[in-house]
């Protein structure tokens, strides 16, 4: 189940316009016509991004009076990050071991 929810959290993060769109919400809250100002993208377009990142349950978007506003799920983050740290922490005992070994057969050499 995670990894099903990491595949599509992936996917989402995966197209620059949907990124730049996460890092305005970083700051706060935003409706979704001020998602769509910094774009050259039609209003549709910007509402299937936005329809794409609520999908991937990194956004929630709802209605105030006939605006709606889009808010980061920073829970969604938080998940590829402890993934991505699990990961780092494998690749760190790799390299250290790998270290130890090479560093064994310089003084083998000698």
């Amino acid at each position: 189940m995670v990894v099903d929810r990491l595949g599509t959290t992936f996917a989402a993060l995966s197209d620059p316009t949907r990124r730049a769109m996460i890092e305005r919400l970083s700051r706060g809250p935003a409706s979704v016509h001020g998602l769509t100002e910094p774009f050259a993208l039609s209003q549709q377009m910007i509402s299937k991004h936005i329809a794409y990142l609520v999908r991937a349950r990194i956004v929630i978007k709802t209605k105030r009076g006939r605006e709606s506003v889009c808010t980061l799920r920073p829970e969604a983050i938080k998940t590829v990050s402890d993934w991505a740290i699990s990961y780092r922490r494998f690749w760190e005992e790799s390299f250290d071991k790998l270290e130890v070994v090479v560093n064994q057969m310089k003084k083998e050499e000698v």
